[in-house]
Order: structure tokens, then C-alpha cells, then sequence
């Protein structure tokens, strides 16, 4: 077997991995991702029990019990670029052995569930609510650089690429399945179950006008159109793609939840953006630990 070289995967002296400063007896099998990492600590402000905490960067990780199950909270960042290195440090920490630098014969699945705040695009989908997506639809190209057409779904790409005439100056969109088992773990009549979509930026790739022309302004009409065997694109954010698109290449099971705090299509926005999210933090870690 292959030794992997320094230079690939770069260790701290301690032998933690590099950007998220961890050793493998650190973090449990079961995480939750955040953007934020002041967010972290309002999450294992419900565990029974704190463990393990750390921070380097953006990255932000504490593990501890809730309700008798081992979990980890961990700090992304922003962005598909972020989680290109989340993904494949965590990986690393289980399914490589750190010291001999070869891949373990033995394969470690993680659950990984996303909390987020995002904006619906469709009329239907209220401030408040619970949005669980099925896909991810990526527009960022990230997951490109990697041997993935194994895992995407074709027809739904195809279909969004002719609905929205999409530019071949642009990255192909590329749409990933979520993990089933946790999707049905995670369901109950309070989510509602859509299509997350993955811009590669905040302002332009979602449609935000400041000083700078969009390459095509009817874009996010187009996306709030589209249907594929009736489903729609329900929310827009910027992570959930690549999460979805590693976790499923690195075999490990992956849920993105966010909580809705503003309707685009109709322009409202929550009263009160913190409790839709402080009530997905407590609904998700409830059913982690069933």
C-alpha cells in the first residue's frame, strides 16, 4: 500500500491534522457542522457533558454527550472551498492511519448533519420552518476536481442546465443525493424535504446586485421555475453541495437542515430570526440521540 507523503497530508507537529488541529480520539462519529463558530458553543450548550475543545482558524471543534450519545460540533467556515478541507481532514483522522500515512483496511462511516440559516425561494416554504434537503445542487465546481460522476444524478443536471440556459463559461452544476438513513432519521411533519442549492459566493452567484452587473440577472427566477419530476429548488445557501458530494465519495452519511429565517419570493423575513434556529439546534441533537 502506498504511503501518503508529507507533503499531502500535512500533520501538526503534535500530530493533529493541520487546519482543524484534531486527533483522531478527539472527535466522535456523529457531527454537526456549522458556518459560525460562535454558533458552536450555543449547540453543546445543551450537551450533558464537554469532553474535547479546540480551535484553529475558522475551525472550531467540541465534543461531548447528549442524552448519552457522543457527538462533535464542529466550524466550517464559509464556503464549498472550506469544506473541501473539513471533509477530507475528518476522513483522514478515521480511515488513514496518521502515524504509518496509509489508508486503514478497515472504512469508518460518519453522520454528518448540517445546521444552517437560509432563505426559501418558494412561496410555499414560510420563515420558521425546517427545510431538509434531498439534493444538493451545486453551482461552485469543486467537487469536479475529484473522479465524481459516479455519484451524480445526470438527468436532474441536465435538466436544470437546459432550464436555466447555464453558461459554459461556468462550472457544470452537479447534484448529489443526501444519505437516505439520515434523512429518515431526521424527518417529522416540521420539515419540509427540497433541493438545497450551492453558490459559489454571497453576492453575484446568488442574484445580489451592489455595483457589479450579473452575468445573467434572471437567474434566480429561473432556479425558483425549475421542476424536475416535481421537485423544486427550495433554498440557497453555500455548503451543502460539497458536503453532500464528499461525504458520499468518502462513504460517510450526510443531512443538510436549515432553519428558514426569509421568504425571497415573497419578501418576508422572521420576527425573530434566532428562535427558528435555536429550535433546529434542539429538534436535530433530539433526534441524533434517538
Amino acid at each position: 500500500m502506498n504511503k501518503i507523503a508529507a507533503s499531502e497530508l500535512i500533520l501538526n507537529p503534535d500530530g493533529s491534522v493541520y487546519h482543524l488541529n484534531l486527533k483522531p480520539e478527539n472527535v466522535a462519529t456523529n457531527i454537526i457542522f456549522v458556518g459560525d463558530q460562535n454558533r458552536v458553543p450555543k449547540i453543546t450548550a445543551h450537551f450533558d457533558s464537554i469532553e474535547f475543545e479546540t480551535q484553529k482558524r475558522e475551525f472550531r471543534t467540541i465534543t461531548g454527550m447528549y442524552k448519552g450519545t457522543r457527538m462533535s460540533v464542529i466550524s466550517t467556515g464559509i464556503g464549498p472551498d472550506n469544506i473541501d478541507i473539513v471533509m477530507n481532514e475528518l476522513d483522514a483522522l478515521f480511515n488513514i492511519d496518521l502515524e504509518a500515512r496509509i489508508v486503514k483496511k478497515s472504512h469508518t462511516a460518519l453522520n454528518i448533519v448540517r445546521i444552517g440559516t437560509s432563505g426559501s425561494l418558494q412561496s410555499d416554504i414560510p420563515v420558521d420552518s425546517f427545510v431538509l434537503a434531498k439534493y444538493g445542487l451545486g453551482f461552485d465546481g469543486m467537487l469536479h476536481s475529484y473522479d465524481c460522476e459516479h455519484i451524480l444524478e445526470a438527468d436532474f443536471e441536465d435538466a436544470f442546465i437546459k432550464h436555466t440556459n447555464w453558461s459554459p463559461r461556468k462550472a457544470r452544476p452537479y447534484v448529489v443525493k443526501n444519505s437516505e438513513e439520515l434523512q429518515i432519521k431526521l424527518t417529522s411533519d416540521k420539515v419540509f424535504i427540497g433541493v438545497t442549492a450551492t453558490a459559489v459566493g454571497f453576492y453575484g452567484p446568488q442574484g445580489r446586485v451592489l455595483r457589479l452587473a450579473l452575468e445573467d440577472p434572471k437567474l434566480n427566477s429561473k432556479i425558483d421555475s425549475f421542476d424536475f419530476k416535481g421537485v423544486k429548488i427550495t433554498n440557497l445557501e453555500m455548503e451543502t453541495s460539497a458536503i453532500y458530494g464528499l461525504s458520499k465519495l468518502l462513504g460517510h452519511n450526510a443531512c443538510s437542515m436549515n432553519a428558514i429565517i426569509a421568504n425571497r419570493a415573497n419578501g418576508t423575513f422572521s420576527e425573530d430570526p434566532y428562535k427558528p434556529v435555536d429550535e433546529l439546534i434542539a429538534y436535530t441533537l433530539n433526534k441524533l440521540s434517538e
